[in-house]
């Protein structure tokens, strides 16, 4: 064997101590026909990593090892696994696992699979395995959620394409963003800024919305056609019902107008929301819809489908994510959870240096 029977991660206890990140070994699930090992090389910090570890989405199963936009080498097959080689430069998001034979399933929405499982804090069927995440020497997963990497991207780079870059991608593609299409993204943070570019790569006319002017040269850099900055007065009057898709990528609803940002969406078009804030969100009215008839919906990750072609989206047209690379240790865990905390970051962090954490 190339490596332990259990694997060795950077775990968190409980929310009463979630700064706190301790190196234990844990027992990964029993090793599948279809399943295949990941060495990680880097994963990327996910907003979800820190509400699962603070208790803002309640209550999890500890000890945790959370993560899930990895990047490492497929370091041992099933035999029954045929979409990934021994040796080849992998992906790995934030689901693990669905059933493949449901209605869902066989029609490219396995994301949506009630038996869906996550890379980490799931327990696997039948084992009482808590599954761990990517803050960790290896993750063990079913070869349809490991996605080769295309070579021209650089694994800090694809990394957090495999949960934020999906969340925004999914939405996008199946809302019809492409040439002709006005699409706004509410929110320029780690999801938001994936955003911007995957639309502007799909051939979208592209529009940040923040609540103010304090990220437009950013969202410029991504290449945003336009930039609306909500503290203005009156912001959304000269573009009302000329947007065909908005995609919500915001984590708060604090002071959120709804009635304006819906305004803005053309008859029937949509706004589809990715952010999952820890309070009660976004309250509705039914007549908040009546003007334009425009539909409200949420979107969850993408199927493998997706994924495959968003990396090679990606790859063609040389996207590069705005990545803050940190070296995986005790220390540095707690300070980047404290900055992700106060959104300190632009715009996504992304854990590298494995080796010198877990070995060569």
């Amino acid at each position: 064997m190339p490596y332990p029977e259990k694997f060795t991660g950077l775990q968190v206890n409980g929310p009463d101590t979630w700064l706190e990140f301790n190196k234990n070994e844990f027992q990964p699930k029993p090793f599948g026909d279809y399943d295949v090992d990941v060495k990680i090389e880097c994963c990327g910090v996910c907003g979800s990593d820190l509400h699962t570890i603070s208790g803002g989405w309640g209550e999890q199963k500890f000890p945790l090892a959370v993560g899930h936009e990895i990047v490492g080498t497929a370091v041992r097959v099933g035999p029954k696994v045929t979409l990934i080689k021994e040796g080849q430069r992998v992906g790995v998001g934030a689901q693990s696992y669905a059933c493949l034979d449901c209605r869902q399933c066989k029609n490219d929405n396995e994301t949506y699979c009630r038996k869906q499982l996550d890379t980490y804090g799931a327990v696997w069927p039948d084992t009482g395995i808590v599954s761990q995440g990517g803050y960790s020497s290896h993750v063990r997963t079913h070869q349809h959620w490991v996605f080769p990497i295309p070579d021209s991207l650089p694994s800090t780079v694809a990394a957090p394409m495999l949960c934020a870059g999906l969340t925004a991608y999914s939405p996008l593609v199946r809302n019809g963003c492409g040439p002709g299409k006005k699409v706004g993204i509410v929110g320029l943070g780690g999801i938001g800024h994936m955003g911007v570019l995957f639309a502007k790569a799909l051939g979208a006319e592209v529009w940040a919305i923040s609540r103010t002017h304090a990220k437009e040269a950013d969202a410029r850099k991504l290449g945003a056609d336009g930039f609306l900055a909500t503290a203005d007065k009156d912001w959304n009057v000269p573009h009302v019902m000329t947007f065909d898709l908005i995609v919500n990528t915001a984590s708060s609803f604090d002071g959120f107008d709804l009635d304006a940002y819906l305004s803005l969406l053309d008859v029937h078009a949509k706004w589809v929301s990715v952010g999952l804030p820890e309070d009660d969100g976004i309250k509705i009215r039914n007549q908040t819809f009546l003007s334009n008839g425009c539909f409200f919906g949420s979107s969850h990750l993408g199927s493998r489908k997706e994924t495959l072609e968003m990396l090679q989206l990606a790859a063609d047209k040389g996207i590069n994510t705005w990545v803050e690379e940190v070296p995986i240790n005790e220390k540095n865990l707690a300070d980047i959870m404290q900055r992700l905390h106060k959104n300190d970051v632009k715009y996504r962090f992304c854990l590298t240096n494995y080796q010198d954490q877990f070995g060569a």
